[in-house]
């Protein structure tokens, strides 16, 4: 596990990343870094507005580029460090990636208060399917179950 002085420097420097790239207009305020063995092995900004990538949360660039350093797709071993509590998405990220830990500055309530609400997703994804604002459908399932079948019975598959 990451020292308390690591892990101060760590924070500080993924709030480095979202004070440097906001005042940039390359985004919102938001930083992140993943960290191995007390390294920083990937860094990420929020890249929403300058990329047009409604997914480019700072937390998923930082992923991605970790993701990359390593080769792997699984970033056990390692923590992220967030200059925010992650929205329902990044979070999503955060336990696919595998991560071992969470660090964060601010919180939700701090990102609401500067209009980055995401109290109204957070409660539309613990909702039935049927019971959200956003309509869903399932369409052609028999077919695409056939894939899943396929997939199943791959002998050669990587599991994640």
């Amino acid at each position: 596990m990451t020292s308390v002085p690591d892990s101060q420097a760590h924070m500080r420097r993924a709030i480095e990343l979202s004070r440097i790239h906001m005042e940039a207009g390359e985004g919102g305020p938001f930083g992140a870094v993943v960290v191995k063995d007390g390294l920083i092995i990937g860094e990420g900004w929020n890249r929403v507005t300058s990329t047009c990538d409604p997914t480019a949360h700072a937390e998923v660039v930082a992923i991605r580029q970790a993701c990359g350093h390593l080769g792997a797709f699984s970033l056990r071993g390692c923590e992220i460090y967030t200059s925010c509590e992650p929205c329902p998405m990044c979070l999503a990220a955060i336990y696919w990636a595998r991560l071992d830990r969470i660090w964060y500055a601010n919180n939700q309530a701090d990102a609401a208060a500067i209009q980055f609400d995401d109290q109204w997703l957070y409660r539309e994804v613990a909702l039935p399917i049927g019971n959200r604002s956003l309509p869903a459908k399932s369409l052609l399932r028999a077919e695409a179950l056939t894939v899943f079948q396929a997939w199943d019975a791959k002998p050669d598959k990587t599991r994640y």
